[in-house]
């Protein structure tokens, strides 16, 4: 399906004259969405430039990331690994059973050793259980994430403000380094403490023309409430587009919320970069009994 870019229209809007909108990456396919594309793009090319036959990644049991790789490895003829934080649960949640549907093998490490993800030793170990692969780094944030995710916002998308929302950071940064000048990126981070993710974004960027807003995370990584749930469901009824409670949905909470306080002067124009992920309300729905889109 194709990218588009889609006009909120909604009371809070028209009384403090601003435009919103939002730019539909998610839509770009069903499993591999939104950034995750983005993101996986220009590492798939330098794996079939290097003749890699398996690419091999990590993320927890309920990661987006695991789930495209996982299907882009199936549409691409690779065979996929997935290094997956924690223990194995009897039952598969439905982002892992369908990870291993689309042929990805499943290897778990708890806590403390999932920590050590980045050492020689460990990926060592990795190869000389594995054999040879391509390794995509955790979320896949790497230099060429980085590339792909340059890409998302075009000339076309004039808008004065652009918002993302944020977990490792490559896509903000993409973000940031595709903008004008003239443009004001913010960020809204899915974690709580977010000092070491600025320096991360600030060491592959040179503008300074972002900022991040760490006010609505609502408690942490993949934490929720009534009202943010609530929040969704009325927004997926009224808009038409779903989002996600772990990035966009706690997004959108922020910029309206900002609205509502006069934070866009009057006449402002935003856009709203939906990153997908929207597979991850099925294990949300399962697990605590949500009945998100």
């Amino acid at each position: 399906m194709k990218i588009k870019t889609q006009e909120i229209s909604t009371g809070i809007l028209d009384e403090k004259e601003v435009q919103l909108f939002v730019k539909r990456i998610d839509l770009i396919h069903e499993f591999i969405s939104g950034n995750k594309w983005y993101k996986l793009k220009y590492n798939l090319l330098e794996a079939k430039k290097n003749l890699f036959n398996t690419l091999l990644t990590f993320g927890g049991a309920y990661s987006n990331h695991i789930l495209a790789t996982s299907v882009l490895a199936n549409e691409n003829g690779f065979k996929s690994i997935g290094i997956i934080r924690g223990e194995r649960c009897s039952d598969l949640n439905p982002t892992l059973k369908l990870a291993k549907e689309y042929g990805m093998q499943l290897h778990y490490v708890n806590r403390n050793e999932y920590q050590s993800k980045k050492t020689s030793k460990f990926l060592s170990a990795l190869r000389n259980k594995f054999g040879d692969f391509y390794l995509i780094p955790e979320g896949g944030s790497n230099k060429f994430a980085l590339k792909g995710t340059s890409e998302i916002i075009t000339k076309i998308d004039s808008q004065d403000y652009i918002c993302c929302s944020v977990g490792t950071g490559t896509t903000l940064a993409g973000i940031i380094n595709s903008s004008s000048i003239k443009q004001n990126i913010i960020g809204f981070p899915a974690i709580k403490g977010y000092k070491e993710l600025k320096k991360e974004i600030q060491g592959v960027t040179t503008k300074s023309n972002w900022l991040l807003n760490n006010d609505f995370c609502f408690g942490g990584y993949a934490k929720t409430n009534p009202l943010l749930i609530n929040f969704i469901n009325t927004f997926n009824k009224n808009q038409l587009i779903p989002l996600d409670a772990i990035y966009t949905g706690k997004m959108m909470f922020g910029i309206l919320e900002l609205i509502s306080k006069d934070y866009f002067p009057k006449g402002s124009s935003i856009l709203a970069v939906h990153t997908g992920g929207l597979q991850g309300n099925k294990g949300m729905n399962q697990r605590f009994g949500f009945s998100l889109p």
